[in-house]
């Protein structure tokens, strides 16, 4: 078995070997392919990878590579995990924002289009490359925004699925305050990437007991306070949203904050130094403990379980993914997608049913997807008319002087990754 990391010079990249190294009985990765055209961070990478493979006794092969077409040949699943424009981009994603008085994130609002149109025509060449070297091959798109990216793939007629950690780490949060094993944890899981409500926390599967009101009952004040929510919101909803709907429920105060403190994006760039210069120690044989704050936490148990599906080796039968909506929420057009509950296997996601969302619930989500799909129009076909409605319709803009303004900055700070500019 083949796998390609495209981005495989990212910091996250040891989370992932280690995941590979641990978990071989489930995925028995043979050949592991790094791909970057960074080639100071794919060479640091790289070595740390081999001694976490050597450290653990996994006997299979590491290959670093410049070359995306010699990299993803013969693959049998690639792995998407790109930043375009880096660091520096992502910093300028979370400043022009605030400037507006706009939430200055990497994946929502004006900061997640910007990161969209960056990354949206890089990944569909990737694709399409990958088809032309390899068309068999599953693509696992990690890469944010995730929703809008991989709506993009399907829509170009791609085998990808979307991933994201959101959903794993929420199940082992709440295994670990009910003292179950993870497995046995089954979120009712629902909206779309970076905007989900857990409307059911399930013991044994899909119809098992909901242990829901539990949670909140006995742990709402811990839940709350890691998700940066206020309590008392948690108990009227009833549901425990991704930490990402506080972009949404307490924007402003979000805003006032960050305004104040440095970026999140200067304290990654921070943090990748520090892990880079770990990483060059040729003692180090395993994952640091900092690479725990980096973000990502559980991607790689998330990533061998899903690639262990889809290329028929195992993996668990339901997994959150990012997928083709069809007719699951029927309030949403066949072609969004949406980041539910699924049953994978070699064929692809196969969504399960999901309980009707309340109109609470469902009306952001209706609110955001008309959002993703102006986005992806604006990332595949340019122009500044384009870009304006996005930003017009996202809920978090919505004024028709703001998206003016917006428009204008987020060309500015992103001319060198727009090729219609």
């Amino acid at each position: 078995m083949k796998l390609t990391v495209v981005g495989g010079g990212s910091t996250y990249t040891p989370e992932l070997v280690d995941g590979f190294a641990r978990l071989r009985d489930t995925l028995p990765v043979e050949e592991l392919v790094l791909v970057d055209p960074d080639a100071g961070r794919l060479e640091l990478v790289g070595g740390l990878a081999r001694r976490i493979f050597a450290r653990q006794g996994h006997p299979g092969r590491i290959v670093t590579t410049a070359d995306l077409d010699a990299g993803v040949d013969g693959a049998d699943a690639v792995l998407l995990q790109l930043r375009v424009g880096g660091q520096a981009a992502r910093q300028q994603d979370e400043t022009w924002p605030l400037e507006c008085g706009c939430v200055g994130q990497e994946t929502t609002g004006a900061g997640g289009l910007a990161k969209a149109l960056r990354t949206v025509p890089v990944v569909l060449d990737i694709a399409e490359r990958v088809r032309r070297t390899n068309p068999g091959a599953w693509i696992i798109d990690f890469t944010n925004p995730v929703g809008i990216v991989t709506r993009a793939l399907l829509q170009a007629g791609h085998r990808a699925v979307g991933l994201c950690n959101v959903a794993i780490g929420l199940q082992r949060k709440f295994a670990a305050l009910l003292g179950v094993a993870p497995a046995e944890v089954h979120l009712d899981h629902v909206g779309l990437n970076h905007l989900t409500w857990e409307t059911g926390v399930r013991l044994g599967g899909p119809t098992g007991r909901d242990l829901l009101p539990q949670l909140l009952s006995d742990h709402g004040e811990l839940i709350a306070a890691d998700l940066r929510l206020p309590h008392p919101l948690l108990n009227r909803l009833g549901v425990v949203p991704s930490y990402y709907l506080r972009y949404y429920y307490t924007h402003d105060e979000v805003v006032a904050k960050q305004r104040t403190k440095p970026s999140r994006a200067s304290e990654v760039a921070q943090m990748e130094r520090q892990l880079l210069a770990m990483y060059a120690d040729p003692a180090l044989d395993e994952k640091p403990e900092l690479l725990a704050r980096r973000g990502g936490a559980y991607y790689s148990e998330a990533a061998v379980d899903l690639a262990a599906a889809l290329l028929g080796g195992g993996g668990s039968p339901h997994q959150v993914v990012n997928a083709l909506n069809g007719d699951t929420l029927p309030f949403l057009p066949p072609e969004a997608v949406i980041e539910v509950q699924a049953a994978v296997g070699p064929d692809g996601p196969r969504p399960l049913p999901v309980a009707p969302l309340a109109p609470l619930h469902a009306g952001l989500t209706a609110h955001v997807t008309a959002y993703e799909e102006l986005a992806l129009r604006a990332a595949l076909d340019g122009s500044r008319e384009r870009v304006f409605r996005a930003l017009l319709a996202h809920p978090l803009i919505g004024q028709y002087d703001r998206a003016e303004i917006l428009t204008d900055r987020l060309i500015a700070h992103n001319r060198e990754h727009l090729t219609w500019v």
